[in-house]
């Protein structure tokens, strides 16, 4: 068993989209890929090398978001001619279609059971769907300027919102009702998603930054400035333990949320890197840009020890990767020299396009490039393997030791903050009714 911590690698390299890529998503069975651009095509590519790419055309314009169903059976995309479409990714292309808003639809996603779909849009609002039938279930209404993005909790209870209001509302699916709102944010909010432990939300912003926060407590856990321009999307690992951002900067990064800080600069967009995405098991990564270019990487540094801590780690249902920074300072990190990394000759990719009533065939060459910072205070897979594989064990049992310890006094941690949780609720509740009383009342004497 080697401990070695190694470099992301970019494994493939698509080309074929038309305009900046805005989306991309993993199917579960990672075989596909699905990607949306400002080109008004949704495109399935293939994994396998030599396999066809799908083109598949109906929306009249720019697809702003893709997701696949948690099944993999069904890719939902969102659209600028507000209407959703569900895919079947196949060499058939079959959709079926459905006005979802009155204005840009930003964002789609299913909730983990592959029963629902949240969208999100230039309309203000946020809607929920059934996918069997596309059935309008409800809408949340309280943001007062376009919705960027909407996604449901991995549990199915909660949707996180975000807003060019500067505001992201944490959303109660059964009553309807905003239970909180964050503030916090410079700039608008251009994506955000829920941490896969359910208890804390990330969100990315065109002041920047990149904030983490617990929903539980509405506390601001940590605080990135390492991009250095407008952040368009992130993506968990599924362990909970790292968090990958995209940028206009041209830059991936992934963060350390155990450590509290910057442990990769990727460079290999040229411009701005517009989404990022983790497959479901974390073993690789996704990036689309304005340059057109879908770039697949393999992660690496989720290696099999680290998988014996994370095994650890689950034992303890209460607690979760991001909870344990709580009051850990998040650090930006120093740069080193670029490492270039050498890549085989262009790759041609066929792509299938699919429209909705005719198929054509095309090709497209693909270039390769890319480069990467690793953070000082992160070894190379070169220096590691100098170790002692003696000196790897007892540090990996010194280091499972303390985090078994660890998780110890978080576990005793949580129990109260639960406690006080619920105390908080409950006096939440009763502000809300007096709030709503008192909202009553202010009506009944304005209509007097």
């Amino acid at each position: 068993m080697s401990s070695a911590l190694e470099d992301p690698t970019l494994e493939r390299h698509f080309k074929g989209h038309r305009d900046t890529i805005t989306s991309v998503d993993f199917n579960c069975n990672m075989k596909q890929i699905a990607t949306g651009s400002m080109d008004s095509c949704l495109m399935i590519w293939n994994m396998k090398p030599q396999m066809r790419a799908y083109r598949f055309v109906g929306h009249k314009d720019a697809v702003m978001s893709v997701q696949f169903s948690p099944s993999g059976h069904l890719v939902a995309s969102a659209s600028r001619d507000k209407t959703v479409r569900l895919w079947v990714p196949s060499v058939k292309g079959e959709s079926t279609v459905f006005k979802a808003h009155t204005g840009t639809v930003r964002s789609v996603s299913f909730s983990s059971d592959g029963q629902s779909l949240v969208t999100a849009s230039d309309d203000k609002t946020v809607k929920v769907w059934t996918v069997h039938r596309q059935k309008f279930l409800f809408s949340l209404n309280q943001h007062i300027n376009w919705v960027r993005c909407a996604k449901f909790s991995p549990d199915g209870r909660l949707i996180v919102s975000a807003s060019d209001d500067k505001t992201i509302k944490i959303w109660d699916k059964t009553s309807r009702e905003c239970i909180h709102s964050f503030y916090e944010h410079g700039g608008y909010v251009n994506y955000t998603d829920f941490h896969p432990s359910g208890t804390c939300i990330a969100a990315a912003s065109t002041d920047n930054t990149v904030k983490v926060w617990d929903i539980r407590t509405s506390k601001l856990l940590q605080h990135y400035q390492v991009h250095s321009a407008v952040v368009n999307g992130l993506s968990f690992h599924p362990s909970g333990n790292y968090l990958i951002t995209a940028s206009n900067d041209s830059t991936l990064k992934i963060l350390d949320l155990l450590e509290g800080r910057l442990l990769y600069t990727l460079h290999g967009h040229q411009g701005p890197a517009t989404c990022v995405a983790f497959s479901r098991a974390g073993n690789y990564f996704a990036s689309g840009g304005s340059d057109e270019q879908v770039m697949v990487w393999k992660t690496n540094f989720d290696t099999a020890d680290y998988g014996e801590v994370l095994r650890l780690q689950q034992r303890s249902t209460s607690v979760n990767g991001a909870t344990q920074t709580e009051d850990r300072q998040s650090r930006t990190s120093r740069r080193v020299p670029a490492q270039s990394h050498r890549e085989e000759p262009p790759e041609a990719v066929d792509v299938l396009e699919i429209p909705v009533s005719h198929q054509e065939k095309r090709s497209q060459s693909v270039s390769r490039a890319s480069q990467i910072e690793r953070d000082p205070g992160v070894k190379s897979s070169s220096s590691q393997q100098q170790t002692a594989e003696t000196g790897i064990s007892a540090a990996l049992a010194s280091t499972l030791e303390h985090i078994v310890g660890q998780l110890d006094v978080l576990t005793q941690t949580v129990a109260i903050l639960e406690q006080r949780l619920t105390l908080t609720e409950d006096k939440l509740r009763e502000c809300i009714d007096n709030q709503h009383k008192i909202t009553l009342q202010l009506r009944r004497s304005d209509s007097r």
